[in-house]
């Protein structure tokens, strides 16, 4: 049993490393605003369209930034659970 635990945590730490590699994104503004995040949601680049700055003021884009970051964070959720939730199954077994 304490094989399977060592195992199934080298599996979890696997999964982990890989997670903040992968990147997710979030967009907003039909694009203009993109948020792109890692799988342990850690947020690694803000890029907006030169051309919308041109045209919006101060809170449409802080609007605009806050939704693309909110979509990037669920994008990332997401992509844990499907990573992580098989390997979290394993410790049902364990009583956990």
């Amino acid at each position: 049993m304490m094989s399977q635990l060592r195992k199934l945590q080298e599996q979890m730490e696997q999964a982990q490393a890989r997670l903040a590699e992968e990147t997710v994104e979030g967009t907003s503004g039909g694009g203009a605003v993109k948020v792109i995040m890692t799988g342990d949601q850690h947020c690694k680049a803000v890029e907006i369209d030169p051309q919308l700055l041109q045209d919006v003021d101060a809170e449409m884009l802080q609007d605009m930034l806050l939704a693309a970051i909110n979509q990037a964070l669920e994008n990332s959720r997401q992509l844990q659970a499907e990573r992580l939730g098989p390997l979290a199954g394993g410790l049902s077994g364990f009583g956990l």
